[in-house]
Parts: C-alpha cells; sequence; structure tokens
C-alpha cells in the first residue's frame, strides 16, 4: 500500500522538486500552495496522509498558521518543515506549534527521503517501541544518528578513509561525537574484525603516557614490577584511538613519529625494537597548527598525522540533528529502563532543545 504525503509550497519549482524526490522512493505525492489549500486537501483525503512537508513562508495562510490550524482541528500528522538559512527562530516557532522535524533549504532528495522515513516511524497510537541497540555493540556508519547535510559530508569522507590505512585526525569541539565516528571507520575497514584500543592522551599523567602508549619491561623503573605491553602492542593488526593528541607531551611524540615512520615501537627497558601493524586515528579539540607555531606540536608529526583530516562540525552548527538525536535518547532511555511506553517529547520541549546552543554538543544533549 503505498504512503500519501502532502507537499504544501507556493514555490511551483520546489514543490516539482519535492514531488519527483517524494515520488522517487515510491510515495505518493499532493500538492497544496498555502496553508488554505492544504487544510482542503486534508479534508478531501481524510487519514489517507501519513506525513506533510511544509513550507513556512506562504501567502494566504503561512506555514505557522497551518500548523495551529491543525492543532485546532485535533489533526495529527507529522510534519516537516523547510526553513531557509538561517531561520533558526521560525523554526523554533513551528518546533513548539508541533512541527516534528525541519529541513533547511535547498534539501537534497537524500534528506528528504530520511526525513520522511523518520517520521513514518512516529507511533501515532504510542504503541511499544522495538528495544534500542546495545551501546556496546560494534558502531558502524548507519548507527550514527544524523540527518544534516554537514554530517552527512562528514559520513561521506569517514567511509572513504576506512577503505585504506592512512592515518586519520578528527577534529571537533569534545563531545561531537569523534570517538563513535572512529569506530565507525574501524569497523568499516579491512580491521573490523581487531582490535580498537582507545588512549585519551588529556587524562594521562606525563610520566606515564611512554609507558601506558609503548609498554615496558619489569624492572624498567622504579615501580616496573611486572611486565606491561602498551597500547600499541594491544592494537597490534586493528585500530589505535589516540583521543586529544594535541595534550600529549613533545618527548612522547618523538617516539609516535617513529611509530609511524617506521611501524615499530620502543618499549622502555627492551633492547630492540617491536614490529607492530597499526591503523592510526586521532582526534582533537585543538587547533593544531597554532600549537605546532607555538612550539607544542611537532611540525614533522603534524603532517604524518594530518593526512586525512576531517572535521566534525559542533551540533550548534547542525540543529537539524538535534530532534533526531533527542528521539533517538528518549528511545534509549525508555528501553534503558524497560519502560513499556516510549515518553513523548512536546512540541514545547524539541522547540527548547533546538533553540539550545548545546556547548557541550551531543554529550550535553544526551544526559540533560
Amino acid at each position: 500500500m503505498s504512503t500519501h504525503i502532502l507537499l504544501i509550497d507556493d514555490d511551483p519549482v520546489q514543490r516539482r522538486l519535492l514531488r519527483h524526490a517524494v515520488e522517487r522512493i515510491g510515495h505518493v505525492a499532493h500538492m497544496a500552495e498555502n496553508g488554505r489549500q492544504g487544510l482542503e486537501a486534508l479534508a478531501r483525503l481524510g487519514d489517507k496522509v501519513s506525513v506533510i512537508i511544509l513550507d513556512l513562508m506562504m501567502p494566504e495562510m503561512n506555514g505557522l498558521a497551518f500548523l495551529n490550524a491543525m492543532k485546532d482541528r485535533g489533526i495529527e500528522i507529522p510534519v516537516i518543515v523547510q526553513t531557509g538559512q538561517g531561520g533558526i527562530e521560525t523554526v523554533v516557532m513551528a518546533m513548539r506549534a508541533g512541527a516534528f522535524d525541519f529541513v533547511v533549504k535547498p534539501v537534497s532528495p537524500e534528506r528528504i527521503g530520511t526525513a520522511i522515513n523518520n517520521a513514518l516511524k512516529v507511533d501515532r497510537n504510542a504503541a511499544t517501541r522495538a528495544p534500542a541497540r546495545s551501546r556496546s555493540s560494534t558502531i558502524r556508519f548507519e548507527d550514527i544518528v544524523a540527518v544534516s547535510p554537514a554530517m552527512a559530508r562528514v559520513m561521506e569522507l569517514a567511509k572513504r578513509a576506512s577503505q585504506s590505512d592512512i592515518p586519520v585526525v578528527l577534529e571537533g569541539e569534545s563531545g561531537v561525537g569523534k570517538e563513535m565516528v572512529a569506530r565507525a571507520i574501524q569497523a568499516g575497514s579491512d580491521r573490523a574484525n581487531k582490535p580498537f584500543v582507545t588512549v585519551n592522551c588529556g587524562a594521562i599523567p606525563h610520566n606515564l603516557v611512554e609507558s601506558i602508549l609503548f609498554g615496558h619491561e619489569k624492572g624498567a623503573f622504579t615501580g616496573a614490577t611486572e611486565k606491561h605491553a602498551g597500547k600499541f602492542a594491544e592494537a597490534d593488526g586493528g585500530t589505535l584511538f589516540l583521543d586529544e593528541i594535541g595534550d600529549l607531551p613533545l618527548e612522547v611524540q618523538v617516539k609516535l613519529l617513529r611509530a609511524i615512520q617506521h611501524g615499530e615501537i620502543e618499549t622502555i627497558g627492551a633492547r630492540r625494537t617491536q614490529k607492530v601493524d597499526v591503523r592510526l586515528i586521532s582526534a582533537t579539540n585543538k587547533d593544531l597548527i597554532a600549537a605546532v607555531k607555538n612550539g607544542e606540536f611537532r611540525e614533522d608529526l603534524y603532517y604524518r598525522l594530518n593526512v586525512f583530516p576531517v572535521t566534525i562540525p559542533a551540533l550548534r552548527r547542525r540543529k537539524e540533528d538535534i530532534p533526531v538525536l533527542a528521539r533517538t535518547f528518549t528511545e534509549r532511555f525508555a528501553a534503558g529502563q524497560k519502560l513499556e511506553r516510549t515518553p513523548e517529547l512536546t512540541p514545547a520541549a524539541m522547540a527548547l532543545l533546538t533553540a539550545f546552543d548545546w556547548p557541550g554538543n551531543i554529550r550535553q544533549l544526551e544526559n540533560s
């Protein structure tokens, strides 16, 4: 049975583009030129319409007036609103009025398709949802929750990076999801079933960094009562993820450079070097070029690591991702608490979440 989508837009070119995008993924498109015609179409089509795509700026009856009219009539159909660049204030008003999701013009057919698919998952009868994915399972690209064009570009670059063993640097603020992208690169590579070892360089005392990365022999220094393999040896054959790479001490950076150049490490107290086969993915929330200029990061190491840089934008730069992330985290919470039903985010709550800039990014949103 075909799914019926109502397209409400006063621009005939935009309506035609939307119709082609909707029909290309197998849905039936109905069109209206403004909010008033949209309401007439809903009255005519009855319960056939499953999703509405709505422009906000239209003559006669604009998008916000249409949303309010839907609410007054008790019509509960997911609405995806369209907005121009920089129109977040209007979007917040639309979310408060009950919009399900929003897209930013110009919108690609793929983004429209994703928004429609998400809207079709809405449980109008509040039935029990399927359990959320286990947080401990392997993270693949399809597990990363994102619908914005900015993150689509990140995913495209990350998938390209997964097809080779070149060093990758993931740049971005804390909490944007750098480790998830790193794990997805590993899962999409030939090393998928090999170790993925994480080291937070900023959380290790400077006097222990070398030992933790490269290992030590028993008796190599005071307190070394046992042999320690080190993270490079643990990751042999797989991937080593160096988080906050910009915090590495300069003296350790020299050894890291050798490991990258020659594929071998110097274990503290060992008489000979050890060969390792490690794919290196680094992450930083710092400006490494500025660190190089300030003498805090080796220039030769920078160019060795920064072969394939991928910048992950802050959540405030991709607000399209907020509604889908918020719903995903709500579902995970419900599954974790074994709730019979997933709580619904009210339009007012979704508007507040979308309006906020989230300085802690996805991590802050998830824990709010």
